[in-house]
């Protein structure tokens, strides 16, 4: 089969599942409704706060909006697994490799222009809801570089979670791990290492530096992004692996 017929094929997958077409949507809604709610509410910082972000503000919600992400890449590749599904799939689509980086780039594109719409709906509707001063347009410094780099965000998300779940071939194993990855992890190493550097170089420590209107640490916003990718890329390298070696 050529690669357009097996992105065809992952695409009507996708499409079919309603868990899939679920999460998906739950990042759109958890971003975006509740980077509304916080800013309608607040609309603007603390009296006493004196590094106030305008661009991280308008994504509140990311915190929740990432898991749901992951959720989506891990289901979309799991469920190959459940019921031996992964047997007629190779079947059809004997070329591991192509079957393989077919599944990922809909995992990616789908959660690239989800969170591309994501993106700009929070960033958007966070800064005209804040008080007047405090909010700032998209033609700001930093403003367009943020939209543009949460949906990277997502999508390499995405991409990370699809190679772990086809490393552990199991939805409940990869969410295992990245829950507490991502919620428990960074605030940990952060305490025990000296002045939080190690914790900046997690996945999303270092992949939230694009949504930063002056970055802060030892990365920048795209050296962050570049650390993220690095994350991807060695967890979708280890589900390849798992992939052309075990048996179906």
């Amino acid at each position: 089969m050529s690669f357009p017929a097996v992105l065809h094929a992952e695409w009507i997958k996708v499409r079919s599942l309603r868990s899939l077409v679920g999460s998906l949507i739950s990042v759109f809604l958890a971003t975006a409704g509740l980077t509304i709610l916080v800013c309608a509410t607040l609309g603007r910082p603390e009296p006493d706060s004196t590094d106030f972000d305008p661009i991280l503000f308008s994504y509140y919600g990311l915190n929740f909006g990432q898991m749901a992400a992951l959720t989506f890449g891990a289901i979309a590749m799991a469920a190959e697994y459940k019921n031996g599904g992964i047997r007629v799939s190779l079947g059809a689509v004997p070329n591991r490799g192509l079957f393989y980086a077919a599944k990922l780039a809909v995992i990616a594109g789908l959660a690239f222009v989800v969170g591309l719409v994501t993106s700009l709906t929070s960033f958007l509707s966070g800064q005209a809801l804040m008080d007047k001063g405090f909010g700032i347009g998209i033609g700001d410094p930093g403003a367009l570089r943020a939209v543009v780099g949460c949906a990277f965000y997502l999508a390499l998300l995405s991409l990370l979670a699809a190679g772990l779940a086809a490393l552990l071939r199991s939805v409940t194993g990869a969410m295992s791990v990245l829950v507490p990855m991502f919620l428990i992890v960074p605030f940990v190493v952060g305490d025990v290492s000296q002045g939080g550097s190690a914790a900046d170089f997690l996945p999303d420590r270092a992949g939230r530096q694009i949504l930063l209107l002056h970055p802060e640490g030892p990365l920048g916003a795209w050296s962050g992004m570049a650390v993220l990718m690095a994350w991807s890329g060695l967890v979708v390298g280890a589900g390849w692996w798992a992939l052309r070696r075990r048996d179906a």
